[in-house]
């Protein structure tokens, strides 16, 4: 077929007496003499198209296909697919998904590389890859009626990549509890301060909920918590606080199931200082308060503790609460109408039961330092409203804060109980831990 295409053309430059090339170099007999007649007859014809032929495959290389996909760099190309699946639960735009234990992501022939799972803002949850890389758990909870997105990416043998991408919804919980901490974010206290917290609701899973709360000082110092009941987690160092520590409560509570049904609804960072370190110590046998400040003692103040029939707690108590003026009827702490006296001045408590250090004006000047005369008080000279800043009572007042510690020994009571205030501190710390 092609020889009869190439016969018009051919004949053509033989007549006109042209000469026949390939690749610019004559062809040997291809060309017409002066008679107009072809010299070699039809098989030198045959041998300029054969050769022809050659030379166009020679340029052109093979036309096998496969030899067509092959790159430039003659490797064949590698398109399979990854071997590795990722798999994630739960499923892609699932609702009401439980806060702990439903969230898991993990590598099928293959390794996990990258995890990725955050909420709308952009906040990521923390978990790690298993050493295997086959699978990767959160490190803590969720939050709750949260959406999450999960990016993942997992390798196969061969180092090729698979990913997947999901999101899902947390459930909206229709019980729930916060925790009422103590002291207050930004304030500055003193060094017996422990972080206490108080749940309005009785906590069944106390483990859940205590690795929820993150504790932290500067300088670094080792803090544990302890429960008291069901309701209520503590916190605090071995010994008193250093002055001038700064201390960090995480409350990452929100989505913690406290108890079947009842979860967390609390995501909050509170930081309180602890202040300069004072340290007053009560004699309730020899009647007189030492007052100790970073160290030094800075005042030697007489007092008038418990009466033989209503003594005083020995221990070591916290202040937990200041009142200029205050109220104090016994009907309130079991003492039924003994005494009602409506403006107590400078009082600062001790104890929830009723435990106070405060000015007295109802009292003769001369039962201070000589007379235990209280209902389990300690009493300290003072003026009825309190106006003279000069009285033992305000004097300690003014140089008082939220936090201090007030020590009473020898006073022919029991030691108070740890959990009756914030007064911890007459744990020791390995009772502490437990």
């Amino acid at each position: 077929m092609f020889g009869a295409r190439g016969c018009g053309p051919w004949r053509d430059q033989a007549v006109r007496g042209e000469t026949t090339t390939v690749n610019g170099q004559p062809i040997s007999g291809a060309s017409a003499g002066a008679s107009g007649k072809r010299r070699g007859g039809p098989g030198l014809l045959a041998l300029v198209l054969g050769a022809l032929l050659l030379l166009v495959t020679a340029c052109g290389g093979s036309a096998d296909a496969g030899d067509r996909n092959k790159p430039a760099g003659g490797a064949k190309k590698d398109t399979a697919a990854s071997q590795a699946v990722v798999t994630i639960a739960p499923k892609d735009g699932a609702e009401s998904v439980a806060t702990s234990g439903a969230l898991k992501i993990g590598a099928e022939q293959g390794k996990l590389t990258t995890v990725k799972v955050a909420d709308p803002k952009g906040n990521e949850v923390a978990g790690e890859i298993a050493a295997d890389g086959a699978s990767w758990v959160p490190e803590r909870h969720l939050a709750a009626a949260t959406k999450y997105t999960v990016h993942a990416v997992a390798k196969d043998a061969e180092g090729r990549e698979s990913a997947k991408d999901t999101t899902f919804t947390t459930l909206v919980p229709q019980n729930t509890f916060i925790g009422q901490y103590t002291p207050e974010d930004g304030s500055t206290v003193g060094v017996g301060m422990p972080v206490s917290i108080h749940f309005t609701r009785g906590i069944t899973d106390p483990a859940a909920v205590e690795r929820a709360i993150k504790v932290t000082a500067e300088p670094a110092v080792e803090i544990e918590g302890h429960w008291f009941g069901n309701d209520r987690l503590d916190f605090r160092p071995e010994k008193y606080w250093a002055a001038g520590t700064k201390v960090t409560v995480d409350l990452d509570l929100d989505g913690v199931e406290g108890r079947p049904g009842v979860y967390g609804k609390q995501a909050k960072t509170v930081k309180f200082t602890i202040g300069r370190s004072q340290v007053s110590t009560v004699d309730a046998s020899a009647k007189r308060m030492k007052v100790v400040r970073d160290g030094e003692q800075i005042k030697d103040i007489p007092i008038s503790a418990g009466a033989p029939a209503t003594t005083t707690y020995n221990g070591q108590m916290v202040i937990s609460e200041k009142l200029k003026v205050t109220r104090m009827n016994g009907d309130t702490v079991g003492f039924g109408g003994e005494y009602d006296i409506k403006d107590v001045p400078h009082a600062m408590r001790l104890s929830t039961s009723g435990t106070f250090l405060h000015g007295n004006y109802w009292g003769a000047s001369s039962i201070f330092g000589n007379t235990n005369t209280s209902h389990g008080c300690v009493g300290l000279r003072d003026v009825r409203g309190g106006y003279d800043n000069q009285t033992p009572a305000a004097w300690f007042y003014d140089r008082s804060m939220i936090g201090d510690v007030v020590i009473v020994k020898n006073s022919k009571d029991k030691q108070i109980a740890p959990d009756n205030g914030l007064n911890g501190w007459n744990m020791d710390w390995e009772e502490w831990k437990k």
